[in-house]
């Protein structure tokens, strides 16, 4: 019988500390890659992007997990459009192939897939990694799931941070995002109390896998 997972040790969401632990991390490496995890609505991506704009382009690169979104074509013909941003509404596979590739890298540049939040869409190769950046951060709900196949991605991380935000705030950002992106205020509201709360569950389940959790 094991007892109670160690609670991963915790730090704030100060930028230049962050950005410190990220550099020190990645001496002596050809290249270190970072995960941040959280629920919707956490702040995975304005942090991610605030880390690699500290630590500049020669440095860090963002590659998102939500770059492996399936096409809402391809949602609609699995019948899973009403959940999307659920854990089987994306390529987890093909995100820890690219892992891989991008922990091994070689004298080409690696193009990743984006999203495009306006489109609701992942668009092909919108991320350049050139060989020489030594540190790529991630960011994304899932990659701290052990259910296949999202157990491949937790080892292929050098570190993971979980991101933790007051639920509240985090409610109200997410319904603002959705309205911001057009749903009306009443179908982001029960979005974000849905979809979104139930995935949000999944993920915070996972935070003790996590390396470091930083408090928003």
């Amino acid at each position: 019988m094991t007892g109670p997972h160690p609670q991963p040790p915790s730090t704030d969401g100060d930028v230049e500390r962050l950005a410190a632990r990220a550099r020190a991390l990645a001496e002596g490496a050809p290249r270190t890659v970072i995960g941040l995890v959280g629920p919707p609505g956490a702040g995975k991506s304005t942090l991610t992007e605030a880390l690699v704009g500290a630590l500049g382009p020669d440095t860090a690169v963002l590659v998102p997990m939500d770059g492996f979104h399936l096409s809402n074509a391809v949602l609609e013909s699995l019948g899973r459009r009403d959940r999307k941003g659920a854990p089987d509404t994306f390529d987890a596979a093909g995100y820890a192939a690219l892992l891989r590739r991008l922990r091994a890298p070689g004298p080409d540049v690696v193009y990743a897939p984006s999203f495009r939040r306006d489109l609701e869409e992942p668009i092909a190769a919108g991320v350049a990694v050139p060989p020489t950046v030594p540190l790529v951060f991630t960011e994304g709900n899932y990659l701290l799931l052990d259910t296949p196949p999202w157990h491949q991605v937790r080892p292929l991380l050098d570190a993971a941070w979980y991101l933790q935000l007051d639920d509240g705030v985090r409610l109200a950002r997410l319904i603002r995002r959705h309205i911001a992106f057009g749903k009306s205020p009443s179908a982001a509201r029960a979005w974000a109390e849905g979809s979104d709360q139930r995935n949000a569950a999944a993920v915070t389940a996972t935070a003790h896998r996590a390396d470091l959790v930083v408090q928003l």
